[in-house]
């Protein structure tokens, strides 16, 4: 282990450590002055402080009063002291700037960052209808901001870690105190705590490296850029990750119904809500299985059908050369191409592509008869059905579980579908996350936590937080429409 150093009286060796720490970078800046016959030397990276705010908070200062100490007469919002090369190279690389004097061993230390950071604005992956249009943005403290701003509570606390030995991100885990679950926060904690990884830049990583079940098609932890729903999760004593430089905020322990609720669930009335959570949840079940139904039906069940419709189905299947089996994986890796040439695309192209693929290409492999018509109304309704998902990674893992029940239909037709879904829900309902049952409230069966499941009950109606997490605190309402009692 190397032996921390210190700062010595000499001002010339000092600047020298400095600039050695940080490699002779040419963004570190060093300026003489004199004040009061003594000399003084600031440092900054110019790449990561105010340039025109260096002068006025610092030179302008020092020039213009030179009876007082340096603490008391520059500005900033943090200043501090330090004795340590250590620390002084860490508070450069956090936009500070530095005061070493000569015949002193101890440097002035202020923060004067800029934070050249995207102004907040509604989040393109998570829109909605009614309810607030803000969302996270890259910076840490701006989040949190965003986060404090709903939950004003004493009990909101912020805690800090320092994640990645190259990058030292720096990682906040935010709750309410009097509502999480300490066991469950102390858990979380005791996992971040001990990772050992170079770099993190991102919520995914982070998460790979404290979940437990890494093998699962199924996300364990739901990432959000809207404020609004990451502080409902705080208000049931759920707990949230923010990363610094990334604009999603993790939210955990989550579970399966979860990736299936919007904002705009609780900003309609509760109808409305719930009919739309009921479709969402179906289109789980369509996009695993719509294709492996058509595989099996026109493999071995045909007599399911009626006439007509079977008839329609032989006859756009007769020119066909390949098994349906053949004909699904194709045309679902098709689709995966053109999503994911839309996205990586500029806008206006990929909405040509969107369209060039949809239409020109869809009809071509009909016209060549590589594909049926009936396959691409099923894959195409499959597509639809997986990207009703609010959370896109939860449709993402609905189509990577539609390939091994199309296997298994093409195999042994509605046998192998109903096997499949049963280990798919086998899995699901023995499968927990951070201790939590994922496919809570079924598994295990909770009857108070169906108020807000797969369908959502007037707000006067849930007076308890979900038990999944098991919260310090189960009310969260108490007496409820006082008016319709007097």
């Amino acid at each position: 282990m190397s032996q921390v150093r210190s700062l010595t009286s000499d001002l010339t060796d000092n600047i020298q450590k400095v600039q050695e720490l940080l490699s002779y970078t040419e963004d570190l800046i060093v300026k003489d002055i004199y004040r009061n016959g003594e000399s003084c030397t600031i440092l900054y990276i110019e790449t990561l402080v105010k340039n025109e705010l260096i002068y006025s908070f610092i030179i302008e200062p020092l020039l213009k009063d030179a009876s007082e100490d340096i603490e008391k007469i520059i500005k900033g919002y943090e200043i501090t002291t330090s004795s340590l090369f250590t620390a002084l190279s860490k508070s450069l690389l956090d936009g500070f700037c530095i005061i070493l004097r000569e015949n002193c061993s101890t440097a002035v230390m202020t923060a004067i960052s800029d934070d050249q950071g995207r102004t907040i604005q509604e989040p393109s992956n998570e829109q909605n209808i009614n309810g607030p249009h803000d969302g996270f943005v890259e910076s840490l403290s701006t989040n949190v901001h965003l986060l404090r701003k709903r939950v004003k509570n004493p009990d909101f606390k912020v805690k800090y870690f320092t994640i990645g030995s190259m990058t030292k991100t720096k990682v906040a885990i935010v709750y309410v105190d009097s509502l999480a679950n300490k066991l469950m926060v102390e858990e979380i904690e005791r996992r971040i705590s001990l990772i050992e990884i170079d770099n993190v830049h991102s919520t995914g990583t982070l998460e790979e490296m404290i979940e437990e079940n890494p093998i699962t098609p199924f996300p364990q932890i739901l990432n959000t850029e809207r404020p609004d729903r990451a502080a409902s999760y705080l208000l049931e004593g759920k707990v949230n990750i923010i990363v610094n430089g990334n604009p999603t905020v993790a939210v955990l322990p989550i579970t399966f119904f979860s990736f299936y609720q919007a904002p705009d669930d609780y900003n309609h009335r509760w109808l409305v809500g719930s009919f739309f959570r009921i479709i969402r949840v179906l289109s789980f079940i369509i996009a695993i299985s719509l294709p492996a139904i058509y595989i099996a039906i026109v493999s071995f069940h045909s007599e399911v059908l009626p006439i007509g419709i079977l008839y329609s189905i032989r006859v756009s299947l007769e020119f066909v050369p390949f098994l349906p089996l053949i004909e699904a994986f194709t045309m679902q890796i098709i689709l995966e191409l053109l999503k994911e040439a839309a996205i990586r695309l500029p806008s206006p192209i990929a909405q040509t592509i969107g369209i060039v693929g949809g239409l020109v290409i869809g009809t071509a492999v009909v016209e060549a008869h590589l594909v049926s018509n009936t396959m691409i109304v099923v894959i195409g309704l499959t597509a639809i059905a997986s990207f009703v998902a609010p959370v896109s990674e939860m449709g993402t893992s609905a189509r990577l579980l539609g390939f091994p029940t199309m296997i298994a239909a093409s195999i042994l037709g509605f046998f192998g579908i109903t096997l499949t879904l049963m280990l798919i829900f086998m899995h699901l309902s023995k499968l927990q996350a951070f201790g939590i049952p994922y496919f809570s409230p079924f598994a295990p069966f909770r009857k108070e936590d169906l108020k807000d499941s797969f369908i959502r009950l007037p707000a006067w109606k849930m007076n308890n937080r979900p038990t999944n997490t098991n919260p310090q605190k189960l009310n969260q309402q108490g007496v409820s429409r006082v008016w319709k009692k007097k």
